[in-house]
């Protein structure tokens, strides 16, 4: 393993690169400022305590170089196998998608929204049926009945001029008796 190329933060974008000057940098106790001894421990307590600080940091470093290499490993295994990360998310996102279907929660939801869309058809159909019902009665009112009968009579009146080849329309001032143009926009 090169320890040249390992980077020991994991969380940085630039994973398994180090620059050339943090390579091989001692981990001295003594170069670390010394505090005063915590209450309770000699100095020879504190010197064992820094060894194994010392000790546990290098074991650190070292497990981040193990893993920083394993993940290289499997990138490279990805790779000749075939798999892009873009698989590997269309595959979570199934997998995901199913155990969100296939939970209790979803079930339940998708049965109380089924129910509430059958009860809301039934309203529809209800509220439809009775609006027809009312426009029905109303056309056969006798106010409605005298409006037809106007609308019809004023219809026959126009229609039936302009087949004599009168009309009967008021025109507006200025506009003269002159038709329009066949190629008016309205």
């Amino acid at each position: 393993m090169d320890s040249a190329s390992q980077d020991i933060n994991l969380n940085s974008p630039n994973k398994g690169v180090l620059s050339d000057f943090l390579t091989d940098v001692p981990v001295d106790p003594g170069v670390a400022p010394r505090t005063p001894a915590v209450e309770g421990l000699t100095e020879v307590e504190e010197e064992e305590l820094r060894a194994e600080l010392v000790k546990v940091e290098e074991e650190i470093v070292t497990l981040r170089q193990v893993l920083a290499a394993k993940e290289r490993h499997c990138g490279e295994l990805k790779r000749r196998l075939g798999l892009s990360t873009l698989g590997e998310l269309k595959q979570n996102l199934s997998r995901s998608w199913h155990d969100v279907q296939v939970s209790t929660a979803y079930k339940k939801t998708q049965e109380t929204l089924s129910q509430a869309g059958q009860k809301t058809s039934a309203a529809l159909s209800t509220m439809s049926s009775a609006i027809s019902r009312k426009l029905g009665d109303m056309r056969n009112s006798a106010t409605f009945k005298s409006f037809e009968d106007r609308v019809g009579t004023i219809k026959s009146k126009v229609v039936g001029s302009r087949e004599n080849g009168i009309d009967n329309l008021p025109s507006s001032p200025g506009s003269g008796d002159q038709p329009l143009p066949d190629h008016a926009p309205f």
